[in-house]
């Protein structure tokens, strides 16, 4: 059995029984979220050449902190290419003391009629008072091309008057051979504010990246505002 196939079987049994546990967790097992943004990012590059896609996901939790979720997005990597991105994801979250986190999963990248691009990365993310991550991701095939990939990335957020919050973040993408992917080692960032309002969430960003990954990318790398619009539960 597939593995996407096999985390669809679970998430749908897991959710199934989620209405017994409920009752006697403080919080609901499952989440989700759905939402739209007017450009499609990962790591400073668009995935939708420019243009808006729609959003949403769902994650299982377990009081042991083990979690599943699926995630998936609009894209459009030009004609003949897929439409859309599936996410999966297998993890593992645990509290180091009273305000450290981290947390521990492997990704699975997948993208509907084009399995050629299909790829896993680890991920881990240390967490600290809620406020701010140093992460590092490792795949050893990234993008499907045979060669091993990192990313370095730290991350802040301040809390401001009117419930605004404003976000900071940058991250450093290696490859072990640039000939392979066809893009050399690049740097990307981003600064965001946000608010709730009622059950959304509205964020408003500048994203960009340094002139390697601007040369390498073309414009789907220049630098970019982008507005999310997300309800989660």
């Amino acid at each position: 059995m597939s593995t996407p196939r096999l985390l669809v079987i679970t998430l749908v049994l897991w959710a199934t029984a989620a209405p017994a546990r409920a009752q006697e967790e403080a919080e609901p097992p499952v989440s989700w979220e759905i939402g739209a943004v007017s450009d499609y990012l990962f790591r400073g590059v668009s995935q939708t050449d420019g243009k808006p896609a729609l959003q949403g996901g769902v994650t299982v939790e377990s009081e042991a902190g083990w979690y599943l979720g699926g995630w998936a997005s609009g894209v459009d990597f030009g004609a003949g290419g897929p439409r859309v991105e599936i996410d999966w994801t297998v993890g593992y979250a645990r509290d180091l003391g009273e305000s450290v986190e981290l947390d521990v999963s492997l990704n699975r990248y997948s993208y509907s009629g084009a399995d050629a691009l299909d790829y896993n990365e680890w991920i881990a993310s240390l967490t600290v008072v809620d406020d701010y991550r140093l992460s590092f991701g490792y795949s050893n095939d990234v993008w499907n091309t045979g060669t091993t990939g990192l990313y370095y990335a730290a991350e802040a957020q301040w809390a401001l008057p009117n419930a605004l919050r404003l976000s900071a973040g940058v991250g450093r993408n290696v490859f072990r051979d640039s000939a392979a992917t066809g893009v050399r080692d690049y740097t990307d960032w981003n600064l965001r504010i946000a608010r709730r309002f009622g059950a959304a969430d509205i964020a408003l960003g500048y994203h960009g990246t340094n002139a390697t990954a601007r040369a390498d990318f073309g414009r789907t790398a220049d630098s970019r505002l982008v507005l999310m619009v997300k309800i989660a539960r």
